[in-house]
């Protein structure tokens, strides 16, 4: 690894004049059985709007500009034989989502050519983390640049901006396009295919930046794609009078129970696939209509619908009835494994947490979260300055609860819906494919709540074509998961192929 370091001296610049840094290095790795060579460029970009003042004509004059916001992110362009990037190739923007991730989950676990060293089933190894080549990487297939937003990894707002000013639905979309603008048009890539991927919110996330960018900027995308969807929190949200969630979930929770052996031998000896397309049949029609019926739904149909609940989740009949058919996310990663004094997970319920005792209605916390987040974000600083040689002293912000403050004012009185935004940027863009990938043990972003979803965007037939789902033994970050990885490298060369044509 050999480094190049590009930061201007900024000892004299005032606190409200951020300049742009960049250190460039240059790496090799094993990707797809063979070595590439590639540069990465690790820097912040200082993102400004301009300031204009209304004349006497009452026409608006420039006066300049205004540092906002210093946005870090790590490109990685692969070298041809002269050891220079090649403008033309395919250009992936991408992120995690929270909101209030960096964008280190999809980096080293999914799409960088380094990863973290996981054991097969995504279990983590003692610390200190290690970062391994990944041969799954898509960096042979197109440049990579990944994006941490405002209040995450080294990115802050500018001295004198407030930072909640960008964790907000509107001003997020538009700070992260204006980094995607600003990224092409500085580096001279608007001959690229351009994709954007983004994991959970970060699919949220998505869905407004197409629709922005081919808007306002007429910058068109190839692709996106979405990492364990949320595109419509009406399919996600447990709360009184949305029955929704629960008959979507309803197949996530059977593939849990599944995998935990919690099922009758009947159930138990199914085929994954198979169980789960008799559970979405049950979930889509009866349970739906018995949700929909609420007191008019006889003693004898109620105690038959709670049956087939209880047989299919793995939990008792008696749990199901005092539940009134309604299982909330929290209340079944406690109830699973209750007798065995153990939680599932919720992000990934393959994995198993302990709590400090065995009642109660919701688990201490997520151990799918948890214990990988010390891995990921142990890695990440190690890389960033030995492997990357970015020297700072702020904190890498891994991840941060800004979740519970980020504003929806735009979607006041009314669940969070992107199924319309997506449908239009299909419309106006016809050429862009939509890749979807899901993780059967996803409680989270459920597999079914995000068939359901695509299944209601109302688009004509022939651009229904351009959508493309695969599914994974996993949970929402089914990377960590080898043979779901090695699976998502395989439908990533399929995706581009057909993407670009």
């Amino acid at each position: 690894m050999t480094a190049e370091i590009k930061t201007p001296e900024r000892p004299e610049k005032s606190p409200e004049s951020p300049q742009d840094t960049q250190v460039v290095t240059k790496h090799s790795a094993i990707v797809a059985g063979k070595e590439i060579s590639y540069t990465v460029t690790t820097g912040r970009m200082v993102l400004k709007e301009e300031i204009t003042k209304a004349d006497g004509d009452t026409k608006d004059q420039y006066e300049g500009e205004k540092a906002r916001a210093e946005i870090f992110y790590i490109a990685y362009t692969l070298d041809d034989g002269a050891g220079q990037p090649n403008a033309k190739r395919p250009l992936t923007f991408a992120f995690n989502g929270g909101p209030g991730s960096a964008s280190l989950w999809v980096h080293l676990g999914l799409l960088g050519p380094k990863r973290v060293k996981l054991l097969e089933d995504g279990s983590p190894l003692p610390p200190p983390a290690e970062l391994i080549d990944n041969e799954s990487s898509i960096l042979d297939l197109t440049d990579l640049v990944f994006i941490d937003p405002v209040g995450t990894g080294y990115s802050r707002a500018a001295v004198g901006d407030k930072p909640n000013e960008f964790w907000g639905w509107k001003k997020d979309v538009e700070s992260i396009s204006e980094f995607i603008r600003s990224y092409v048009s500085r580096n001279q890539r608007w001959s690229s295919p351009k994709f954007i991927a983004g994991e959970s919110y970060g699919s949220t996330r998505t869905a407004g930046i197409a629709d922005f960018l081919s808007e306002k900027h007429g910058l068109y995308l190839n692709g996106i794609i979405l990492i364990s969807t949320a595109l419509d929190f009406s399919t996600l949200d447990f709360n009184p009078g949305n029955d929704l969630p629960y008959a979507l979930i309803l197949p996530s929770y059977a593939a849990t129970a599944w995998y935990h052996k919690q099922l009758d031998p009947k159930l138990q000896k199914k085929p994954l696939p198979e169980l789960l397309a008799e559970v979405r049949k049950f979930a889509g029609g009866t349970y739906m209509t018995a949700l929909f019926e609420g007191a008019r739904l006889s003693e004898s149909e109620q105690n038959a619908v709670a049956r087939k609940i209880a047989a299919y989740c793995g939990l008792s009949l008696d749990f199901v009835l005092q539940s009134n058919l309604r299982i909330p996310l929290p209340r079944f990663t406690k109830e699973l494994l209750r007798t065995q004094r153990r939680t599932v997970g919720r992000l990934d319920s393959r994995f198993i947490g302990m709590d400090r005792d065995a009642a109660g209605e919701a688990p201490e916390d997520d151990p799918s979260s948890y214990e990988l987040s010390g891995a990921f974000a142990g890695a990440m600083n190690d890389y960033l300055g030995r492997d990357l040689a970015y020297q700072t002293d702020l904190e890498y912000t891994f991840s941060a609860d800004l979740w519970k403050i980020w504003s929806y004012k735009e979607h006041e009185n009314q669940y969070v819906q992107l199924e319309e935004v997506l449908r239009r940027t299909m419309v106006r863009n016809k050429f862009m494919k939509v890749w979807v990938l899901n993780g059967y043990y996803d409680l989270a972003t459920p597999f079914y709540a995000s068939e359901y979803v695509f299944n209601h965007l109302q688009l004509e037939p022939s651009l229904m074509e351009n959508l493309w789902m695969t599914y994974y033994e996993a949970g929402h970050m089914m990377y960590v998961h080898q043979p779901s990885l090695e699976a998502f490298r395989k439908h990533a060369e399929e995706f581009y192929i057909k993407a670009i044509q």
